[in-house]
């Protein structure tokens, strides 16, 4: 938190969202075995908002400051933002929120780690800063589709998956879904 406090204004904004995301996840695992559905539903929705900021307002805004070039891991970010809105379509699982739980502490660190994507945008926004966080701040929340089970999706979630590096922690085919808590 501290080194939150000294980061410039849109590490603060996005370190923050990603702390309210992991406070929602942490929620809604409060209970082995359970999902705490409303909670899960706020952070899945929450999540994805959150991608789109990076991918719709950050990343343009990143490519422009360095004259049309894009940032060296873009295509790595957005893999991983593949991989995490990918993990959010199935009922979850153990092994889908195990998989989320570790791609999202591996790609927050990214973003937010020194040299981060975060921090860079904060070196290159200069005036820009304040129109930037307005923007974000003005993006609606994101309305999410039902779960989807199909074996279309479990296959796709794999390959998706793979090609971030990642691996679900048994075959989505084979695991339980934890059961939904009844909304409080």
């Amino acid at each position: 938190m501290e080194q939150e406090a000294e980061a410039g204004p849109l590490t603060q904004f996005l370190a923050s969202d990603h702390r309210r995301l992991d406070a929602l996840l942490q929620s809604a695992l409060a209970q082995p075995e359970q999902v705490h559905r409303e909670a899960y539903d706020q952070f899945r929705a929450g999540l994805l908002r959150h991608i789109g900021l990076e991918e719709k307002i950050l990343f343009p805004a990143l490519q422009r400051w360095r004259g049309g070039e894009p940032l060296p891991l873009a295509a790595d970010h957005r893999r991983d933002h593949g991989a995490l809105a990918t993990l959010l379509v199935p009922t979850p699982t153990a092994a889908i929120l195990a998989t989320l739980r570790q791609l999202l502490a591996d790609h927050n660190q990214l973003e937010e780690g020194p040299d981060g994507v975060y921090e860079l945008c904060d070196r290159l926004a200069g005036s820009e800063s304040a129109a930037l966080l307005a923007a974000m701040r003005a993006v609606p929340a994101v309305t999410v589709m039902p779960h989807s089970d199909s074996p279309a999706v479990m296959t796709t979630l794999r390959h998706v998956l793979e090609r971030a590096g990642y691996g679900l922690e048994t075959a989505p085919d084979q695991a339980e879904p934890v059961t939904p808590a009844q909304e409080s």
